[in-house]
């Protein structure tokens, strides 16, 4: 999975998307903050490859992206949108391949700008990275090319404050950075960092008006921060293998971002700091029981605004949710089994 698979819907109920076999479901709220219902297969019967993208707009919409094969030895992408979290997804729409033919080149990614339009950003085979976009009143833009030299898999894409789209993607030594220039404008390359990257640890979050910040593992093991147009920030030793999780929210009044992570333990690791202030500190606190070697670990906030954090495991489809408590610091609700 690709993307933050726990959701907030307009509604305000919460969902989570999860593969299972050569399908995606889903597992949503049957109200704000009470139980939840059965999981249910999205985008009808069609068979998927695994592994998928979601991505959110400001309007609440989901926006899923995969593979389905398509004949021998070839695939073609495919996506649905889901707007509410307890009624059923669109339908699978094929939007092609980056290379208008062929197999599997990478795992997607999505974004939503501020108009509601899905983009979708993937490998390609020549490891370059290749886009689409929903147009304004219907269908995809053709694929372009972005460029890009031997681009690792498990692209980072996310939407700005402004309502822009950008792109991150790992390189052997670095890391790479697409950013629209203007709405409706395709994002343009404007900055490489030289840095020693472990592919596959790419998490990105829009953290003010004007930055995002990319949270990646170096090669020394440390969790880094960067912001486009700035150096590279250490916080911490990284908990545990893969990217984390990310998520603003508001503790003790104060603007801040929440890390989460499953850690070497087996338990979810939790780290705070205040927002773009990496000098501050962070530190982990384990939380909860330990997870399968597969579990995955999503962070959101509830209608309410209390940080909300789950763990699945694709393998046994385990589902543990916990919320913050009404009172002071990053104090949780035993998890619960959901």
């Amino acid at each position: 999975m690709n993307g933050d698979w726990l959701l907030r819907g307009r509604d305000g109920r919460l969902s989570v998307h999860l593969p299972s076999g050569d399908a995606v479901l889903c597992r949503a709220e049957r109200g704000p903050g009470g139980s939840w219902g059965a999981p249910r297969r999205m985008g009808g019967d069609q068979p998927l490859h695994p592994g998928f993208a979601v991505g959110q707009g400001s309007d609440g919409y989901a926006h899923l992206v995969g593979w389905r094969p398509t004949g021998q030895g070839e695939s073609g992408l495919v996506h649905s949108t889901h707007y509410r979290p307890h009624l059923a997804a669109l339908d699978w729409k094929p939007i092609g391949h980056p290379g208008r033919k062929g197999d599997v080149t990478g795992s997607p990614a999505v974004a939503v700008d501020a108009q509601g339009r899905a983009h979708v950003f993937v490998r390609n085979r020549g490891r370059g990275v290749s886009m689409t976009a929903q147009k304004a009143k219907g269908g995809w833009e053709p694929w372009r090319d972005l460029k890009g030299r031997l681009v690792e898999d498990g692209l980072a894409a996310v939407t700005g404050e402004s309502g822009r789209v950008e792109v991150y993607a790992a390189v052997p030594g670095g890391i790479v950075h697409w950013r629209q220039e203007a709405a409706g404008k395709p994002p343009v390359l404007l900055e490489a960092l030289e840095t020693p990257v472990r592919p596959g640890t790419l998490r990105a979050l829009a953290t003010s008006p004007e930055s995002t910040t990319l949270y990646y593992t170096d090669e020394s093991g440390d969790l880094c921060a960067w912001r486009p147009g700035d150096r590279p920030h250490t916080l911490l030793p990284s908990a545990g293998p893969g990217p984390v999780a990310a998520v603003r929210c508001a503790l003790d009044g104060h603007d801040c971002t929440l890390l989460a992570q499953r850690s070497a333990s087996g338990r979810v690791a939790f780290a705070a700091y205040p927002t773009e202030d990496e000098r501050a500190g962070a530190w982990w606190t384990e939380s909860g029981p330990q997870l399968p070697a597969d579990a995955t670990v999503a962070l959101t906030t509830d209608e309410d605004g209390r940080v909300t954090a789950a763990s699945l495991s694709p393998a046994t489809g385990q589902l543990l949710l916990t919320r913050r408590k009404d009172e002071p610091g990053l104090a949780l609700r035993a998890w619960q089994e959901v």
